[in-house]
């Protein structure tokens, strides 16, 4: 009826143009005739004007034979059409009798449902027209087990052909529905097609049993990821071959020794740190489906680098360089990666990976970036395409030019602390020397002089500790803190040298000799450099990005956004500060929240970056800080103390909290209106030398622009606000009493 429909709609115009033409052509005719005089012969009548009966004749003859022809057309159609769905009647009618006859038919169903419901989705026809099944294999198996009971409520044809080929399904019911949806994988087809899915699931839910290994993550992106966790794991009972943990296995051998390297990412995170694995987590929170690529040159999956300098070195496990397992201060133990290998997929897997995932790619760098064709180059001339890229390469640990002068021999006896590496390599160093200096006053040289001071009595290590600066962490923390803090060292078994500048290293006889401007001589046998980073921009030539001439790193925008589709994250990122002005930050907290921040504006969130970052460090169990903001000793100060308890400790803080990092992204907890302390406050800044705990303002232009909490533990909220507000305040002493010092 359909095609009859569409010829009448072709020829009805012909048909109305037609007759129109013979209306037109009468009534001329008429009209004609009836002007033309009497005593014109009537031998000229018959022949009429031109345009007369013939051609009427003519059009409708036309007209006539087109509806004779639609008619027969049209008549054609119908009784053929009713012919074939008389023979699919018939057809559907007589399948019960033949079901009825194949007996094996019955085990099957009580057997197993898994392939009764992949069947039912892969073979939708009795007849062979298997082509269409390969539309459905893109769900996995765990859908599929879902959408069967949905299949009842569909006409009998759809239940019918599954019982097509009752002979191969009583013979292996399980292994053919797997090898239908699933002949990529080599050798061995029935485990293999379900890795992805087991590869990536499974590792989420330990993902809910271990919320410290989320570091400063929010918990809905795990949660947006197990949410098929649970669909997956639900149905899972039902195949005992899916359950095996070879899967997880293979993860872990997979992904540091793949073979093969994707040709194309939608999401691309050059650098394996803390800010690459933020954003990946951010950016699977907000597309669950997200296929995303890290490259890192690093041999190691991301992990968090903090403990490498202090939770680490207070380990009584003696393997602890192999398992990289640490108690936090609060007593419980957990790993130094952010997630087991089994969290993530192998990269060769990420193209063909029907749920997305997160893939790394280690020990390769990227050596040259093309901007233009959106593709990158790694070291070994392999090239990657991406949609979207985030640059988080970090920083390298600086080194001290009379020392890279030295020589080789030098160099051997120097360590630059950065990585996981460095972490082993000193510990098995600092067991078998007598010896062993630290350079630089600041967080992380105080932080490895008071772990290597524990081991001064247990091994017999000296210790030594030189920065050119009067007091430890001289240039930030005010003088008389600093000087209290330098004897607070001094007690973990740290010998201190201040106003150390050095003029030269050499070697001899096996020992480092660390001659001094001033004409002191320190002899050693190992060299622990901590003299800041150096941010890694070794991509800004090729990819034509700027980099910040003042500050170092990649110049980004609001929205750390180098390019339209290329974000910079972390220690390299150059960003403006809508309070402080342009700044580059090189703390843990901030790589977190700026990597999640790109992570969400690389799927399309578009949001500016306004968190005021934080950091903190600990010189034991017993003393600990956090600072935001601008802290800078060369600004004024003013400190207001209190006498601390046995509750105002790194140690006691963690056990409250529950995490073992404190105060991390989670502080951005709105701090709208605190509660101000009612115990009175004693007067600004007694200079004595217990300095038990307290709050350090430093001021610019009599605004508050950094916050050091001194043995004061989450009030962070509390400081972020203050430096946001940007307002100058006539008594610190009243602000002090906003984070509750007084109390015990």
């Amino acid at each position: 009826m359909l095609k009859c429909r569409s010829v009448w709609k072709k020829l009805a115009p012909l048909a109305r143009a037609s007759s129109s033409v013979c209306r037109q052509n009468v009534r001329r005719t008429g009209l004609t005739n009836g002007r033309i005089p009497a005593h014109v012969p009537a031998a000229h009548m018959s022949t009429g004007p031109a345009g007369g009966g013939r051609e009427n004749q003519l059009y409708i003859l036309l007209v006539g034979a087109t509806f004779l022809g639609g008619g027969v057309y049209a008549y054609r159609t119908v009784k053929g059409d009713q012919q074939r769905y008389q023979e699919r009647i018939e057809e559907i009618s007589s399948r019960p009798h033949r079901v009825a006859k194949q007996v094996p038919a019955a085990p099957i169903q009580s057997e197993p449902p898994a392939a009764e419901a992949t069947e039912k989705e892969t073979v939708p026809e009795p007849e062979p027209e298997a082509a269409p099944s390969p539309e459905e294999p893109s769900p996995p198996a765990p859908d599929t087990k879902v959408a069967a009971p949905s299949e009842t409520t569909e006409p009998p044809p759809a239940d019918e052909p599954v019982l097509e080929a009752p002979p191969e399904e009583a013979a292996e019911p399980p292994a053919a529905p797997v090898v239908e949806e699933e002949p990529s994988p080599p050798s061995e087809p029935p485990p293999a097609e379900p890795s992805p899915v087991e590869l990536i699931e499974p590792p989420l839910a330990e993902l809910a049993e271990a919320p410290p290994a989320e570091l400063t993550e929010p918990s809905p992106a795990p949660v947006v990821e197990s949410e098929p966790t649970a669909a997956a794991e639900s149905p899972a009972a039902e195949p005992p071959e899916s359950q095996p943990e070879v899967v997880a296995e293979s993860g872990v051998d997979v992904v540091p020794a793949s073979l093969k390297v994707p040709s194309h990412t939608p999401y691309l995170l050059i650098g394996g740190g803390t800010a690459s694995f933020a954003a990946a987590r951010s950016i699977r929170a907000r597309d669950p489906g997200a296929k995303v690529l890290i490259v890192t040159d690093e041999p190691d999956l991301p992990y968090m680098r903090p403990p490498l300098s202090k939770e680490l070195w207070f380990s009584d496990d003696p393997s602890v360089t192999e398992t990289l397992r640490f108690k936090q201060w609060n007593g419980k133990e957990r790993s130094i990666y952010f997630q087991p290998a089994s969290f993530y997929i192998p990269p060769e897997e990420l193209e063909s990976a029907e749920n997305g995932g997160v893939a790394v790619l280690t020990g390769k760098k990227v050596v040259h970036m093309d901007v233009r064709g959106n593709k990158v180059k790694l070291d070994d001339d392999t090239e990657i395409s991406y949609d979207k890229c985030l640059i988080a390469t970090g920083g390298m640990p600086r080194n001290l030019q009379v020392i890279e002068r030295a020589g080789e021999e030098v160099m051997k006896k120097t360590t630059l602390f950065r990585k996981i590496e460095d972490f082993k390599s000193l510990d098995k160093v600092s067991r078998n020397i007598n010896s062993i200096t630290i350079i630089g006053g600041g967080f992380l040289g105080s932080e490895l002089a008071c772990a290597l001071g524990r081991r001064s009595n247990e091994f017999g290590l000296e210790v030594i500790q030189m920065y050119p600066e009067k007091g430890n962490m001289g240039k930030v923390l005010p003088e008389y803190l600093s000087n209290w803090t330098t004897e607070k060292v001094k007690t973990e078994g740290v010998k201190v040298i201040s106003e150390a500048l050095v003029k030269s290293v050499t070697c001899k006889d096996d020992k480092l000799e660390i001659q001094l401007k001033d004409g002191r001589l320190v002899k050693t046998d190992h060299i622990v450099a901590a003299v800041g980073l150096e941010p890694n921009v070794d991509l800004a030539k090729s990819a034509g990005l700027e980099v910040d001439s003042d500050f170092g790193g990649y110049r980004v925008n609001a929205e750390l956004q180098a390019r339209s589709n290329i974000w910079v994250a972390g220690d390299a990122a150059c960003f403006y500060d809508i309070r402080l002005g342009r700044r580059r930050v090189e703390h843990h907290d901030h790589a977190v929240v700026s990597g999640r921040l790109a992570g969400e504006n690389m799927t399309g969130a578009n949001k500016p970056y306004w968190h005021q970052s934080m950091f903190w460090s600990d010189l034991g169990p017993d003393v600990g800080y956090e600072a935001i903001g601008i802290v800078d000793s060369s600004l004024p100060t003013v400190g207001v103390f209190a006498k601390a308890t046995a509750k105002d400790t790194p140690k006691a803080a963690t056990e409250k909290s529950g995490t073992g990092i404190r105060s991390e992204s989670e502080t951005e907890d709105t701090a709208t209106s605190p509660v101000a302390s009612s115990t009175p406050a004693p007067a600004m800044v007694q200079h004595k030398d217990d300095y038990g705990k307290g709050v350090i303002f430093y001021l610019r232009d009599k605004v508050v622009v950094g916050i050091i909490l001194w043995n004061v533990f989450n009030r962070m909220p509390i400081a972020r606000k203050i430096i946001k507000d940007g307002e100058e305040h006539a008594d610190l002493n009243e602000v002090a009493k906003l984070f509750n010092i007084h109390e015990d």
